[in-house]
């Protein structure tokens, strides 16, 4: 048994607990006695309390691994969403150390698997922690940095854990017993400030922001702090929903380095092949009401799923020759003579015995979506000119672009990259006309319609609505229902998903039909402000398929480095008030953003470490004590 440790209440301050004894938020904070708690039990953000969708969710299970055991193995688990069966009677397995990627269409339940576990719908041992990350931190006084130190009160709880733990025996509850050792060791309160602001600092926060108030930032920087949150508290179980959706290329790189070496539990939803084959150990499918599990990367997945897949089909395709074989003789000589009667009937025996044995079923293939941008008439060039633009957003704000000259035409495709705040969107915005040049000019051809994808474009939708009767109120023009059933199934939404309200769909379900919306009005020049957000990697690729097939323009506005592979000719620079032409691919970018974090994390830990000696020598710069 590991040697105990001094009681905690002797080495720290205790947790708060409301008089009740139970767990709750409390001044933005999770605050819990250590005790089970329904509700809250885990590093569970404070937003995640108010899961709203938890009431239209049936979940059951059953644990199966040792209840002090670092791994989570839960039997029969099965979850209903609305009504609906996503899972039945299949099984999740968690081991310590590995990494998960969260994989399958949209509409699957990938999300409400995740807030399953993190809600502890099923059971799940109080020593495993969990932290959740699928809303933004929310506006308060605090500044940036106490929002990621204050979840150090974490450390009351894992030492009264400890001390419980220390009191049994057995090789599980050792082996628990020591992670928390270590976890605790990590979470030394003289190392908290410095750990948080390089984990801030990694997510594109500068000095100044991090003492900013988080009710002075954007619901994406917010949920930058959120993430920030789990990745301080390492906690047992990370549960992460698309963590990438509102970083730029360089805080993904930052992020894909700095969870490649995560040692406890990790879960992520990602729509990235890049960021899953950087970060993940396994993979798992959700297919068919089951979790598949493979070992390895994306694309050791891939290459695993279509061998399995072809010899199931080999093993399928001979089962039914087979079949078809014996039914056909014991059809023609199940009634003739004694002895062709015999053989009928042992062929007989021999077809129900393989029917009972359960038959190798036949390969079901995902459903295949495919996007669509109608042609347009050629427009001469230059479309869009800008000349000489410069631009703030008031005048005693800094200049984001100074003296732009550059031209676009129908055949530009241009993929926009730069450290967040460089003005990517900015651009955009002032291509399209929503922002006016403070300075300089912008001229476009006359008749020129232009399709800008953003985010906020889903607040346009109405949630009451379907999404067939939403594109009818739109497109007034179109009479038949069948025809418009027809414009919204080129995106994914098929039967019911197209007659059911809007709320009722998923987040990815919601963006296709906005793409529905945006390419019917059939734009010459395309500008895509992170359109692969909360979209799986097929309807993705089906985009890419879609943009590469379309005789329009496009700038495009992404984190997914291999949607940027996929479709653009042009890698330009927005940095430092201009945007410069890289003279490489995209990938060549990104091993240029990896040299750079790497040269500066290096840098960070040497002048870190000379500042630690100094400190312990007692010495000053001039050497004197």
């Amino acid at each position: 048994m590991p040697k105990k440790r001094a009681p905690p209440n002797k080495r720290r301050g205790s947790a708060q607990t409301d008089k009740a004894g139970t767990g709750k938020a409390e001044n933005g904070k999770v605050t819990t006695n250590g005790t089970a708690s329904n509700d809250v039990n885990g590093i569970i953000d404070e937003l995640d309390l108010l899961d709203l969708a938890s009431d239209a969710r049936a979940c059951t299970g059953v644990l199966s691994s040792h209840p002090s055991s670092r791994d989570l193995k839960i039997d029969n688990y099965s979850l209903t969403f609305h009504g609906v069966e996503l899972f039945q009677d299949t099984r999740v397995e968690l081991t310590c150390g590995r990494r998960y990627g969260l994989i399958g269409l949209n509409g699957c339940g990938k999300s409400s698997f995740l807030s399953s576990l993190g809600n502890r719908e099923v059971p799940i041992p109080d020593h495993i922690d969990i932290f959740h990350l699928k809303r933004e931190m929310a506006a308060s006084d605090k500044t940036a940095l106490q929002c990621v130190m204050e979840v150090d009160e974490l450390r009351v709880r894992l030492e009264k854990e400890a001390e419980e733990l220390a009191q049994l025996e057995g090789q599980e509850v050792e082996d628990t017993l020591m992670e928390i050792y270590e976890r605790l060791d990590e979470m030394e309160a003289d190392n908290a400030e410095v750990k948080a602001a390089r984990i801030l600092h990694g997510l594109g926060f500068t000095h100044a922001m991090m003492h900013t108030k988080t009710r002075d930032f954007s619901g994406g920087w917010r949920m930058r702090i959120s993430l920030a949150r789990a990745l301080f508290v390492k906690p047992h179980l990370l549960l992460l929903d698309e963590p990438t959706n509102h970083l730029d290329l360089e805080a993904c790189v930052w992020l894909e380095e700095e969870l490649k070496s995560y040692q406890r539990i990790l879960v992520l939803i990602s729509h990235s092949q890049d960021f899953l084959n950087g970060v993940c150990t396994n993979i798992i499918h959700m297919h068919q009401g089951k979790l598949n599990y493979y070992s390895g990367n994306y694309d050791s997945y891939v290459k695993t799923r279509s061998e399995l897949e072809e010899n199931q089909m080999k093993k399928y395709d001979w089962e039914q020759e087979f079949v078809d074989c014996l039914q056909d003789y014991i059809a023609r000589f199940g009634h003739g003579s004694a002895k062709l009667a015999r053989q009928a009937q042992s062929k007989e025996k021999t077809l129900r015995k393989m029917v009972e044995a359960g038959l190798t079923e036949k390969v079901v293939e995902d459903k295949t979506i495919s996007f669509y941008f109608p042609d347009v008439e050629k427009v001469p060039p230059p479309v869009i000119m800008v000349q000489n633009v410069s631009f703030q957003y008031a005048e005693d704000k800094p200049l984001i672009y100074k003296n732009l000259e550059f031209g676009l035409d129908l055949d530009s495709r241009i993929a926009l990259v730069g450290p967040n705040g460089a003005g990517k969107s900015t651009l955009l915005k002032l291509i399209v006309g929503e922002l006016i040049p403070s300075d300089g000019l912008i001229r476009k051809y006359s008749h020129l319609r232009i399709g800008r994808y953003h985010q906020h474009l889903q607040d346009l939708l109405d949630l009451d609505l379907s999404a067939l009767e939403w594109m009818m109120k739109n497109f007034p023009d179109i009479k038949e229902v069948e025809k418009m059933r027809r414009i919204i199934g080129r995106y994914g939404l098929t039967g019911k998903q197209q007659i059911c309200p809007i709320r009722n769909l998923s987040d990815g379900q919601r963006c296709r039909c906005i793409f529905a919306w945006l390419a019917f009005q059939g734009p010459h020049m395309l500008l895509l402000d992170e359109p692969t957000n909360h979209l799986d990697i097929e309807t993705i690729d089906a985009l890419a398929d879609a943009i590469n097939d379309f005789d329009g323009g496009l700038v495009l506005v992404s984190h997914d480095f291999r949607l940027i592979n996929q479709v653009a000719k042009e890698i330009w620079v927005c940095e430092k008030q201009t945007v410069t032409k890289w003279s490489g691919d995209i990938l060549s970018y990104k091993e240029n953003l990896k040299r750079n974090i790497l040269k500066e994390e290096k840098s960070s830990k040497k002048e870190g470490g000379k500042n630690g000696s100094k400190a312990k020598n007692g010495t000053s710069k001039s050497g004197k004590k």
